[in-house]
């Protein structure tokens, strides 16, 4: 992730225990899904039950290229389905949603580029800065385009190399023209 995991506490006191666990939650996010840009995690005591045990509502949000995911764990349902709802059971909903949410993420990213045809060009990657995130292409008409290492949906960042054809949609941003939903040609992922 490009920025520091944000974890708040409403309504009960931090928990080494609870804080290591949605660390390791969002760690397996990010390894999983890679592009992570931030992450902050809200953990809320509802009630205060003796008998039927406290309520806890998880928000997860989620920063990702161009947009925010954000999933919220509703503590009545934890009635419903659980006799006595805890909050590792609350963190676990919620991480277990916010992972459905990227996976449905990452599919509209490669829909977008599934072909050529789907609005995305052809060009080829002529530099890639030793050790930064963002390379540049060169297009069809002969112009440069930059691209994140974020807007690569498919193979590894790593492994491109000037020459490397691949399938890119143009959109404008504050700085300019910029490469985004960068999908390596098939043969070139190898």
């Amino acid at each position: 992730m490009d920025r520091p995991l944000d974890i708040a506490f409403h309504n009960l006191d931090a928990s080494p225990t609870v804080e290591a666990e949605i660390r390791r939650r969002v760690d397996k996010l990010d390894r999983r899904f890679g592009g992570l840009v931030a992450c902050r995690v809200s953990v809320e005591a509802q009630h205060r039950q003796h008998r039927t045990g406290n309520l806890f509502e998880v928000h997860v949000t989620l920063s990702v290229p161009g947009q925010d995911l954000a999933v919220s764990r509703q503590p009545q349902k934890a009635k419903e389905r659980y006799a006595n709802p805890d909050i590792h059971t609350s963190i676990r909903d919620a991480f277990d949603a916010a992972e459905r949410q990227l996976e449905s993420y990452k599919g509209r990213l490669r829909e977008d580029t599934s072909s050529p045809s789907a609005g995305a060009v052809t060009g080829q990657v002529t530099l890639i800065e030793p050790g930064a995130d963002h390379g540049f292409l060169l297009t069809n008409t002969g112009t440069q385009l930059y691209f994140h290492r974020d807007s690569l949906t498919n193979g590894a960042f790593e492994k491109l190399k000037p020459g490397d054809p691949v399938h890119y949609v143009e959109e404008t941003s504050d700085s300019g023209p910029v490469a985004t939903k960068v999908r390596m040609a098939v043969g070139a992922e190898d």
